[in-house]
């Protein structure tokens, strides 16, 4: 029986990129969302990848999210972290409520969603968990305070999260993606655009595909020896 795998944030981007390929991989995925029923809908048309709304910021969502699929798919093996939000900001200029919807959503859904299957994964002896982080919670970004903070925090936490599941042989690894060529991205001006493809050694931006290899990597089965560890694709941007 494939091993289920849920991807947060999953139908677009670079969680899209991430469902498919771990679907091309022979995994069952379910892939989740928080708002668009349109381009979830539309994701599934063109995928055949279930999708399910919950917001990951909601605890309890996230419970009644996984045992849903659980019901549904079968126990979930493999959780990809990568639902994300940004609302950024000078400290001037930025609210508490663009620091705590950061800070909720980016690494208290990790949290979140870690709580609900992890004494699944305990029983049955077998876990993958890879969040994604970000260069920006390396490296730190003017602006983006709330955002680098949640994303450094989610580096720490699967160091400590790693520790904890070593012994039912659950991995717990992380991602850092530099700048990738998403929507995200696709909004940033021409001009900043053009400036921060210059300090990418490789000269380009990254592809959500580049990320969802990575991912491929760490949730194997014989990748069982890798924990604790922040993979960097950044195109040599920051080496850390």
């Amino acid at each position: 029986m494939a091993r289920v795998a849920v991807v947060t944030g999953g139908t677009r981007g670079i969680g899209e990129a991430i469902s498919v390929g771990l679907k091309k991989a022979g995994y069952t995925v379910a892939a989740n969302y928080a708002g668009n029923e349109e381009r979830a809908k539309a994701f599934t048309e063109r995928t055949g990848i279930k999708a399910y709304k919950w917001d990951v910021a909601d605890f309890d969502a996230c419970a009644a999210g996984v045992k849903q699929i659980e019901s549904e798919l079968g126990p979930v093996e493999i959780i990809v972290n990568n639902a994300g939000i940004t609302r950024d900001g000078t400290m001037k200029k930025m609210t508490r409520s663009a620091w705590d919807d950061v800070m909720h959503t980016n690494l208290g859904g990790c949290y979140n969603m870690c709580k609900a299957a992890w004494d699944g994964m305990n029983e049955r002896k077998f876990g993958r968990i890879v969040n994604i982080g970000s260069i920006n919670g390396q490296a730190g970004q003017y602006g983006q305070v709330n955002y680098a903070a949640a994303k450094s925090g989610i580096h720490g936490f699967t160091k400590a999260l790693a520790q904890e599941g070593a012994r039912a042989n659950i991995t717990v690894n992380a991602i850092a993606p530099g700048y990738i060529d998403t929507d995200m991205v696709a909004a940033v001006p021409a001009d900043v655009l053009a400036k921060i493809v210059a300090r990418i050694p490789v000269g380009r931006l990254g592809k959500a595909d580049e990320i969802a290899r990575g991912v491929l990597f760490l949730v194997a089965d014989d990748a069982g020896f890798i924990t604790g560890s922040t993979m960097s694709i950044n195109g040599g941007q920051h080496m850390y």
